[in-house]
């Protein structure tokens, strides 16, 4: 059965990670969408490595069941090109600085004049007004307006970068997807489409879901280790006698009262829940020191019997083949070429509509005849097009 998005059409003018990312949700569940990129600068993200067959991996995980097609938009015959599909896909998703589409002439004004009941979906580092809306940056930028680098990390290094990009995916490319899904809801109820304007800032402020009501009301910002979730409570991770670490998360005294007794500190079941610094610390040294006296694999083996919150920290390709992630078939083999990419699954799970993986993404303008053709093109017009440099 088709996914459940399988009725939208989607043209993905985005590039680098936030809007890539949101577009691959959508394709994943079905959507139709058609990457449009520039023939003459091509997307950073299909230079980083590993390359199978000459395709960086990335990339065709990033683009996965998505066709290309490559247009030089500063050739008024591409734009033409774009005004004539966008009758037929009516959502849009683009990444440039504010202005740029406009300039460029497939701006939301300028097409939902054709389509009226288009959904543009702008994503940008910091909106499409206010005085950053032209000022360049990147996730941790972002992240740092937006209140979020200042309580992560230690107090004796200072702020540290995620290790994952929360303002361009939690931030941009998943808000972006609940916006585009929430105004296809309204179009069907109204017939109208609107113009969505996804600051990725915005949206990572947004993400202070239990810090947030502390320094608003009560004045208390959250600062480095001193929040329950930050390290400022025995929620951390703890090395092993080999180099290794385990995750202790049971934040519940029950669940605090095992971990205790698992690692023979049965004593420090009463302070669990203590916040004051000095017993913080006093608990964590014993942690620290409980840990220390055994290998990964001996605490891996205590912990699998004990229903405590703690478990072992991964590396990406050990988390691959964890049992439970297998059981949940994170990863999929997905057709690239002449065989297939491994690539991390979609992790939606519906009763009735199971995710798309029809090929991995491949070279820039695959798909140019074939789209065109499709929308009317003949083969003269095509091969003009191609001719002046505006689709390759």
């Amino acid at each position: 059965m088709a996914g459940p998005l399988s009725t939208l059409k989607v043209l993905d003018f985005s590039t680098l990670l936030p809007g890539p990312f949101g577009t691959l949700i959508l394709a994943d569940l079905g959507a139709q969408v058609l990457r449009v990129e520039s023939p003459t600068r091509p997307d950073m993200v299909r230079m980083l490595p590993p390359m199978a067959g000459g395709i960086s991996a990335v990339h065709g995980y990033l683009n996965r069941s998505k066709r290309s097609l490559a247009l030089d938009l500063k050739k008024p015959e591409a734009v033409a090109v774009i005004h004539r599909l966008v009758q037929d896909y009516d959502i849009i998703v683009e990444q440039f600085r504010p202005g740029v589409m406009n300039r460029l002439g497939v701006g939301y004004e300028a097409l939902r004049e054709i389509n009226p009941g288009l959904i543009y979906c702008s994503i940008t580092g910091y909106g499409q007004d206010g005085p950053y809306r032209d000022r360049a940056g990147h996730d941790l930028n972002y992240l740092a307006i937006a209140g979020m680098t200042a309580y992560n990390g230690r107090r004796d290094s200072g702020p540290a970068p995620m290790a994952l990009q929360a303002a361009d995916i939690a931030g941009g490319s998943c808000h972006a997807v609940m916006a585009i899904l929430a105004a296809v809801i309204h179009r069907q109820a109204t017939g109208e489409g609107q113009h969505i304007d996804i600051s990725m800032t915005d949206a990572a402020f947004s993400l202070h879901a239990l810090t947030a009501p502390q320094a608003l009301i009560a004045g208390e910002d959250p600062v480095l280790e001193r929040t329950q979730l930050n390290g400022g409570s025995f929620y951390d991770c703890y090395e092993t006698r080999d180099g290794r670490w385990f995750s202790v998360a049971g934040l519940e005294p029950q669940f605090f009262l095992q971990f205790c007794q698992a690692i023979g500190r049965p004593h420090l079941a009463t302070k669990g829940l203590a916040m004051a610094p000095d017993i913080v610390a006093e608990v964590k040294a014993e942690i620290r020191a409980a840990m220390k006296e055994k290998s990964f694999d001996e605490w891996s083996a205590i912990f699998a019997g004990v229903d405590a919150c703690v478990e072992p920290v991964l590396s990406l390709s050990e988390a691959a083949e964890h049992p439970q992630l297998k059981a949940r078939g994170m990863v999929v083999e997905v057709p690239a070429g002449e065989g297939t990419q491994r690539q991390v699954a979609s992790p939606f799970k519906f009763s009735a509509t199971a995710p798309e993986y029809r090929f991995a993404g491949g070279m820039p303008g695959a798909h140019t005849r074939e789209v065109l053709a499709e929308h009317g093109f003949s083969d003269d017009d095509i091969q003009a097009l191609m001719q002046i440099g505006a689709a390759m």
